[in-house]
C-alpha cells in the first residue's frame, strides 16, 4: 500500500476564522465605517464638502461635528467625502503592490535560477531608493491627482510584496508534502496552483493589510506637500495641510483630520497583526 503525504490545511481559511475576535472586533468595525465612508459618503455627511454650511472657523458642536474651516466648510462632510479619495487610492496602491509585486516573487520562488537572479536584483534596486523619493519621482513624471499618486505609492510597495512572496514561496517549496505531489505525476502549474500557493500567501495578505495603512499615510503625505489632488478636494492630507495656518486659533482644522488617518492606519495595523498572528499559530500547531 502506498503512501501519499497530504498538504497540511491552507492557513488562510483559520486565520480568516480567527480573526472575529475581541481584539480584532474594534479595528475591524473602524476599516468598514472608513470603507463605507469612502463608498457611499452621502449616507453620513448629505452637504456638500466645497461649499459654505455656515460662518467661518467654528468650533466643533452639534451643529458641526468637526466645526467649519476658513470659509465656512463642514469640516466633518469634507472628512467623509475625502475618505472616497484617500482610501480608495490607497487600495489602488495596494493592489498595484500586491498584483505585480507577488506576480514577480512567486515567479522568482517558483521558477529559480537565472530568472530568479535578475528579478530579485531588480527588486534590491527598488529598495534602494527612498520611498518618498521614488514615490515623488513617479508623481511628477504622471502627473499630480489622486490616481497618479496612489500609482506611485503602489510603485514603492512591489519591491515588498515581491520579496515576502518569493520567500514563502522558496519555504513552501521545498516542503515534503510539495515533493510529494510532483512525485504523484502533478505539473508545475497544478502544483504551484494547488500546494504552494494556498500555504504562502497568508502572510502576504498580512502585509496588503499593512500596507494599507501605510498607503494611507503616503498618500496623505504627498497631498500635504501638494502632490496629490488639487484644493478643494476634500482629500485628507489636503485637509491637514489647509488647517496649518490656524492650529493656534483652530485647532480642530488639523487635529481631528489627523485623528481619523491615525486610528484608521491603527487599526489596519491591528488587523494585519492578527491575521499574520492566526497563520503563525496555525503553522505551529
Amino acid at each position: 500500500m502506498t503512501l501519499a503525504l497530504a498538504a497540511p490545511r491552507s492557513t488562510g481559511t483559520l486565520a480568516w476564522r480567527r480573526l472575529l475576535r475581541p481584539g480584532t472586533v474594534v479595528p475591524i468595525l473602524v476599516i468598514l465605517i472608513a470603507l463605507a465612508w469612502a463608498l457611499f459618503p452621502g449616507l453620513f455627511a448629505a452637504g456638500s464638502p466645497t461649499e459654505q454650511a455656515g460662518a467661518a472657523l467654528q468650533a466643533p458642536s452639534a451643529a458641526h461635528l468637526f466645526g467649519t474651516d476658513a470659509t465656512g466648510r463642514d469640516l466633518f462632510t469634507r472628512v467623509v467625502h475625502g475618505a472616497s479619495h484617500s482610501i480608495t487610492g490607497a487600495v489602488v496602491a495596494v493592489v498595484v503592490g500586491l498584483v505585480v509585486g507577488t506576480a514577480l516573487g512567486v515567479t522568482a520562488g517558483a521558477v529559480g535560477g537565472a530568472v530568479e537572479e535578475i528579478l530579485m536584483r531588480l527588486v534590491d534596486v527598488l529598495l534602494a531608493i527612498p520611498a518618498l523619493l521614488l514615490s515623488l519621482s513617479v508623481v511628477i513624471l504622471l502627473g499630480f491627482g489622486t490616481t497618479n499618486a496612489a500609482i506611485a505609492v503602489g510603485v514603492t510597495s512591489i519591491a515588498v510584496f515581491a520579496r515576502l512572496a518569493r520567500s514563502q514561496v522558496v519555504s513552501v517549496r521545498s516542503a515534503e508534502f510539495v515533493e510529494a505531489a510532483y512525485g504523484s505525476g502533478g505539473t508545475f502549474l497544478g502544483v504551484l496552483w494547488r500546494h504552494i500557493l494556498p500555504n504562502s500567501l497568508t502572510p502576504v495578505i498580512a502585509l496588503a493589510a499593512l500596507q494599507l495603512g501605510s498607503a494611507i499615510l503616503q498618500i496623505s503625505t504627498l497631498g500635504f506637500l501638494g502632490y496629490g489632488a488639487p484644493p478643494p478636494t476634500p482629500e485628507w492630507g489636503l485637509l491637514i495641510a489647509e488647517g496649518r495656518s490656524y492650529v493656534a486659533t483652530a485647532w480642530w482644522l488639523t487635529v481631528l483630520p489627523g485623528a481619523v488617518v491615525a486610528v484608521v492606519v491603527l487599526a489596519t495595523n491591528r488587523l494585519s497583526q492578527a491575521i499574520g498572528g492566526a497563520g503563525r499559530r496555525e503553522e505551529t500547531a
